[in-house]
């Protein structure tokens, strides 16, 4: 049983995460940096060493025994990834380096087929730079205007009123944040993809901080593209999806070439292999599918609501312990809307920079992240600080590890002498 006395047993989850039996400083090691990166599994870790050790193989091109395994096992990776999104199909799945080469696909094949000039290009104000840079340079191309829905008077949420007049403008594309990274927000975007398409705009989701903690339903949200990457959900880093209507990608050109992507090559002519291969040139990262696929397995086996309800009692419990220490201050939606946010807590104490922050808590054994998480204007033009510090929590997070960080945060006041 849990500290909260539910029936999800996190002492249990914790003993398949060997890096959660390290010491940092010399304390037990508190990991609130999950939204960066999450820790893995012994389980994922075996089945990526058992590829290296038992069957290490190129795929698709041996007829052996063992290169017939790792395609199996890698080519069952993605219908598990599909499964899990309730996607149509693996083959509207494809394998890139993280959730940012994803997007930077859509814009680079999609957005300079359709993107032209004057058009615009509809994004938010809590974007990750993964989904504003892609879509700047994709402007700069092509002559387009980007243009941002506001956030709310609260700095929390995106303004309602914001995304209607925005969508007036009639985008070709929308790319918004499932769930932001530095507020937590989790987003309606099965209302914006809906009125999106109204207006006849493509959708696309950076999903990157929703898949790993709940569940999503691609079919049900109805968004173009959807991307993600596995090593913020218990897998390998180097491997991340873009999820794609099957007719948007029949349509799309390649941006890479060479290897599994041709169907045949001439000397003055090729063609392209069928989606989602015609994406993914060269050799793949096999270890990193397979690993994911252990890793979707491992999520499977507790659930993704489990997962979705511890993480909601663990960040009411940080949050209405750190809005008891003055000078703190909380970004973000508050406990009443604790439905509408994720596992992402930011804050500021005093004026005390979030690195110092960091630092301090880091010899205290807690790993958190301090700075403006590759959201530098909803940090410093919509929040106007230069930095925040973050908690980042996961399934397997405990409240009594909320409590070192409390006690890290009074360390903190104590030695820059704040009342």
């Amino acid at each position: 049983m849990t500290e909260e006395g539910s029936g999800f047993n996190v002492d249990r989850i914790r003993q398949d995460f060997p890096n959660l039996k390290v010491k940092m400083n010399g304390k037990p090691l508190v990991y609130f940096d999950s939204a960066a990166t999450s820790q893995r599994p012994k389980q994922m870790l075996d089945a990526t060493d058992e590829y290296y050790k038992t069957y290490n193989a190129n795929i698709h091109r041996g007829i052996y025994k063992i290169a017939e395994k790792a395609t199996e096992k890698y080519t069952e990776s993605k219908m598990k990834v599909a499964k899990f999104i309730n996607a149509g199909s693996m083959n509207e799945i494809i394998y890139g380096r993280n959730a940012t080469e994803a997007i930077n696909l859509v814009a680079l094949s999609w957005g300079d087929a359709n993107v032209n000039t004057g058009d615009h290009i509809l994004i938010s104000e809590m974007e990750h730079h993964s989904n504003i840079v892609p879509w700047m340079l994709l402007a700069k191309r092509k002559g387009a205007v980007l243009d941002y829905i506001a956030l709310d008077k609260s700095n929390s949420k995106l303004d309602s009123n914001s995304i209607d007049e925005m969508l007036e403008k009639m985008p070709k594309i929308v790319a918004v944040t499932h769930t932001s990274n530095v507020l937590g927000t989790i987003n309606d975007v099965k209302d914006i993809t809906r009125k999106a398409h109204k207006k006849g705009a493509k959708v696309l989701i950076d999903a990157a901080q929703s898949v790993p903690h709940m569940k999503v339903d691609v079919k049900g949200i109805d968004a173009d593209f959807f991307a993600f990457s596995a090593h913020k959900m218990l897998g390998p880093t180097g491997i991340g999806v873009l999820h794609a209507k099957r007719s948007l990608l029949d349509e799309m050109e390649p941006i890479f070439g060479g290897g599994d992507m041709i169907k045949s090559v001439q000397y003055d002519s090729c063609s392209w292999n069928d989606p989602p291969w015609k994406f993914e040139a060269g050799t793949p990262n096999i270890a990193g599918g397979i690993g994911f696929g252990a890793a979707i397995d491992y999520l499977e086996s507790i659930g993704m609501k489990a997962i979705r309800d511890h993480e909601k009692r663990i960040t009411l419990y940080a949050l209405r312990k750190l809005s008891e220490i003055k000078g703190v201050k909380l970004y973000g939606l508050g406990e009443k809307q604790i439905d509408q946010r994720g596992g992402v807590i930011s804050f500021n104490i005093g004026n005390i920079h979030p690195h110092d922050v960091a630092q301090i808590f880091d010899s205290e054994g807690v790993a958190i992240r301090a700075g403006h998480h590759c959201a530098m204007p909803l940090v410093t033009q919509r929040l106007g600080v230069p930095a925040v510090s973050r908690v980042s929590f996961y399934l397997y997070n405990k409240e009594s590890e909320v409590d070192v960080a409390v006690k890290a945060i009074e360390k903190v006041k104590k030695i820059f002498r704040m009342k």
